[in-house]
């Protein structure tokens, strides 16, 4: 990849990243709903188990589908940085002012990240494990080093990958040295010196260092899309990369050097996840960007609004909307149908059509939450 930018015409909407960004949106706020925890119980015993499993993390050493949409939210806001960066650029708007809005950004990530986890029903809680909050981190470092030479970022990449590794390995704290064994390893230590408590998933805080990998690769396609070479060598770049990555982290994993586990962000799932991640948007760039299909960019609607509507079904939904429509359609149905499945899967849709309804009203009153 060229380290060299050129003024190209950054008003030219890179349509790929509003597809990928609304896709992960709308996944998301369908799973917010329940709707993939009905249908994976609705198929228990059968074929589609199978595939309705996908839709939820892995318990620990292994990956799923569900366990790339974080890994994809990071790595896009990282493209869309890159965008901005060179968008204000080439409107002469000073550095200082880029970064003093950068951070102003990261810490309204933190503030939301932490807020939208912040009430339970035992009172008053403080968590770092979400992904608002890792973004808020993952994004400063892929600012800071945004134009370091590409070589010297990768290399910033690797090392956060081999300090990952050597963490988890080395650090010999009683109680937490068993290396990549959930609950008991150094990322849960840091856990307990940051929030005097651990996931009961397994998420450590120190998921950003490994992660931030993810935001700074993001950057570089970016950088790579902003090039002035053509699309033809943007994409082979992309696969090279994506499939690179792929055969280190699968191979890493295969040789037990590095097991996949992706509560803890280990080196080799970085890997992988990224290199599912550059693959996908390859083929997003390639079928909407170069080959015009623009059809089903009625995701653009969750896409132009995905940070209010995370925080809305996060907080919200997930506190009064989920339960009342649920409600709602229990009340409704119950005379037609004893089917529970169905029920659930009629209130699923409602909260996912009211959401959609809002994101749509906000879109066309062309109204647009931003940080």
């Amino acid at each position: 990849m060229s380290n060299t930018l050129t003024t190209v015409d950054i008003k030219k909407r890179l349509y790929s990243l509003d597809f990928m960004r609304g896709l992960i949106m709308m996944l998301l706020a369908l799973e917010s709903t329940g709707i993939f925890k009905v249908f994976f119980l609705a198929s228990k015993d059968h074929f589609f188990e199978n595939v309705f499993i996908q839709f939820q993390h892995h318990p620990w050493h292994g990956m799923r589908f569900w366990d790339l949409i974080q890994p994809g939210f990071m790595f896009i806001a990282g493209t869309a940085m890159a965008y901005s960066i060179q968008n204000q650029q080439q409107k002469n708007i000073p550095k200082k002012e880029i970064t003093l809005k950068t951070i102003k950004r990261s810490g309204w990530l933190f503030f939301w990240g932490v807020l939208c986890y912040a009430v339970k029903d035992t009172g008053l809680s403080f968590e770092l494990w979400n992904v608002l909050t890792q973004l808020s981190f993952t994004m400063l470092v892929a600012y800071f080093i945004f134009e370091w030479q590409i070589k010297s970022q990768i290399i910033l990449c690797i090392g956060l990958l081999i300090l990952t590794d050597l963490l988890y390995r080395y650090t010999n704290v009683p109680g937490y040295n068993l290396g990549f064994t959930n609950h008991f390893n150094f990322g849960n230590y840091v856990d307990m010196l940051l929030m005097n408590k651990t996931s009961r998933g397994g998420w450590v805080a120190i998921n950003c260092i490994p992660t931030s990998v993810h935001s700074i690769a993001g950057a570089l396609i970016g950088k790579l899309l902003l090039n002035a070479t053509d699309q033809q060598y943007k994409i082979k770049q992309m696969v090279y990369w994506g499939l690179g990555l792929l055969i280190v982290g699968y191979a890493l994993d295969i040789l037990a050097i590095n097991p996949i586990i992706k509560r803890i962000a280990t080196s080799s799932f970085t890997l992988v996840s990224l290199g599912w991640c550059i693959l996908f948007f390859a083929a997003c760039y390639y079928f909407i960007d170069v080959k015009q299909n623009k059809k089903i960019l009625f995701l653009r609607i969750l896409s132009l609004n995905s940070i209010f509507i995370y925080l809305f079904f996060e907080t919200v939904g997930g506190g009064w909307l989920n339960p009342y429509v649920k409600k709602f359609a229990f009340g409704l149905l119950n005379s037609f149908t004893t089917s529970e499945t169905f029920i659930a899967l009629f209130g699923c849709t409602l909260i996912f059509l009211i959401e959609w309804g809002l994101c749509y009203f906000l879109y066309k009153k062309k109204i647009f939450f931003k940080l």
